[in-house]
């Protein structure tokens, strides 16, 4: 019985194609689906429903406790980071000062030696031969040579040719940011959002999960709708009866106090991380062979 050589065949020193689709070499594309998405009354931080949900000015929704416990281990980061900031600023102005002083001490011997004339004068060339010519066990003056091959080479095991590589901090901001959207947001810019729950009597029968509907319309709030809120009063309707009425009476539908267009805040809906919403739903992924392994290495995802 003849054999299927180009299916069986693995004894060459390169991949075929069947052997590459077997080890999922290329790219590979797959919708996201409802489970990969994140719900529109999930906090972005926990993932969990909402428990007194707050929004930021770009319509990223939390817990009030998440953001709350996130605003303040940001400032207790930036705090950590501007104390050690100020101890290198201190520690430099004492290196500075430190050499400052040395090098006052060291032009006085010379004065010094050179006035009285008893010992024959150094400069600061010869001290830093004296302090970098380190040989073998013993602190002998070295030859040109032996300097010039301690200062060009990377040797880890001499002291004079040990790499001195000191850790700079930089000055960090001092502003904290929004953990989803990563622009500056502050406490006092934050808003609650009320959302109306469904309490007809065949909803609350047959299902034990809240739901939510829009106020004006009352159609039932979705991944699949858009969704604003009023930054003014909080409360949360579907876009179409937003801009159909709100942006036109300047009034809000549920409660009947006065806004404006710049507190129409279109709420962000979709999943974090990994997960789309909108128009990227669809995730791609592309495998390359590993060198020698067999095993296929996988660069990050991207969304398309």
């Amino acid at each position: 019985m003849p054999q299927r050589h180009s299916k069986n065949n693995n004894d060459l020193a390169f991949f075929t194609y069947d052997e590459k689709r077997k080890l999922g070499y290329g790219t590979q594309k797959e919708r996201l689906g409802k489970d990969s998405i994140k719900p529109f009354d999930a906090c972005c931080l926990c993932l969990k429903p909402f428990i007194d949900p707050m929004s930021c000015q770009k319509g990223h929704v939390f817990c009030k406790e998440c953001i709350l416990e996130c605003l303040l281990a940001q400032k207790k980061d930036i705090q950590r980071k501007l104390a050690s900031h100020e101890l290198q600023k201190k520690q430099e102005k004492e290196e500075e000062a430190e050499k400052f002083m040395s090098q006052k001490a060291r032009e006085l011997d010379a004065f010094d030696q050179q006035n009285h004339g008893a010992v024959p004068q150094y400069s600061d060339r010869n001290h830093s031969q004296d302090k970098n010519g380190f040989h073998g066990a013993n602190s002998v003056k070295v030859t040109s040579y032996e300097e010039e091959a301690l200062r060009t080479m990377k040797a880890f095991w001499l002291p004079s040719a040990t790499p001195v590589a000191p850790v700079k901090v930089d000055a960090p901001s001092t502003s904290t940011v929004c953990p989803e959207g990563k622009e500056k947001l502050k406490l006092k810019s934050l808003f609650p959002v009320y959302f109306t729950e469904d309490t007809s009597e065949k909803k609350s029968s047959s299902s034990l999960d809240k739901t939510f509907i829009c106020p004006s319309c009352k159609v039932t709030l979705t991944n699949t709708l858009s969704l604003v809120a009023l930054s003014s009063c909080g409360h949360v309707f579907c876009k179409k009866c937003a801009d159909k009425f709100m942006a036109v009476d300047k009034v809000c539908l549920a409660c009947g106090k006065g806004c404006k267009e710049r507190n129409l805040v279109n709420l962000e809906k979709g999943g974090t991380g990994f997960a789309g919403h909108d128009d990227h739903l669809v995730a791609t992924d592309f495998k390359h062979l590993g060198s020698g392994s067999g095993l296929g290495l996988v660069r990050p995802a991207t969304k398309t």
